[in-house]
């Protein structure tokens, strides 16, 4: 399994059976070190409808014949345009090619500010993605710390890899992000959402302090364009 940190909050995620993207902020990500024709997707999960999150979805299904999975009110744009997507909500749980998918809450806003007018983009979410070895990952999104990280995304979904934002402004900062480190409990965290703008410039280095510090989990910080392997 490869974990590809593509900037912002864009990962490749490789099994050996499977591609999967999330959130791919590609074109006018100014942190992604890659192409779109560099990229392959069975499946694409979005967190919500935000341009630096949706980002090329549209394209990349297109090319790839992705399946595409998001909140319903961003299924029902995406079936529109004649792509295959599934539409879920908060603790619902499908699966595809042989990764299980299921989405949680996450706390933020989430209309699409890339349509003409801004259109309604349902509700944000985080996902958890369980893969073909049973190894678990928690993509947060964009999202501020709340009660259901521990209470829910731990004592339920129990991923050893954890996503998180801390980029603070727009999302939880690295004080916020260590404590929600400290509840989830994840072997593996990959800090993500920051140092894409300079409203959101972070130093990664003291949020894997701070998480070493009072947690046993391991804080693997990635430049964009580097994998994480196991």
């Amino acid at each position: 399994m490869k974990i590809r940190w593509l900037g912002h909050s864009a990962f490749s995620i490789s099994t050996p059976n499977t591609e999967i993207l999330i959130d791919p902020f590609i074109r006018d990500n100014p942190a992604c070190p890659v192409e779109i024709e560099d990229l392959k997707a069975d499946i694409i999960c979005v967190t919500h409808g935000h341009k630096d999150h949706f980002g090329d979805t549209v394209e990349l299904a297109e090319v790839n014949d992705a399946t595409v999975i998001c909140n319903h009110e961003h299924s029902v744009y995406l079936a529109q345009q004649d792509l295959d997507t599934i539409g879920m909500n908060m603790g619902g749980t499908v699966t595809v090619e042989g990764i299980t998918v299921s989405m949680v809450n996450a706390i933020h806003s989430s209309d699409m500010d890339f349509i003409e007018g801004i259109g309604p983009g349902g509700s944000s979410c985080g996902f958890i993605l369980q893969l073909e070895n049973g190894r678990r990952i928690y993509h947060a999104g964009d999202t501020s710390i709340f009660g259901d990280m521990e209470k829910v995304v731990k004592n339920i979904y129990r991923p050893q890899i954890a996503l998180l934002p801390i980029g603070d402004r727009f999302t939880m900062g690295i004080t916020e992000a260590s404590i929600a480190a400290s509840w989830i409990k994840p072997e593996i965290i990959i800090p993500m959402h920051y140092n894409t703008f300079p409203v959101i410039e972070q130093n990664p280095e003291r949020f894997k302090e701070l998480v070493e510090l009072s947690t046993d989990t391991e804080v693997t910080i990635l430049k964009p364009g580097e994998t994480y392997q196991e």
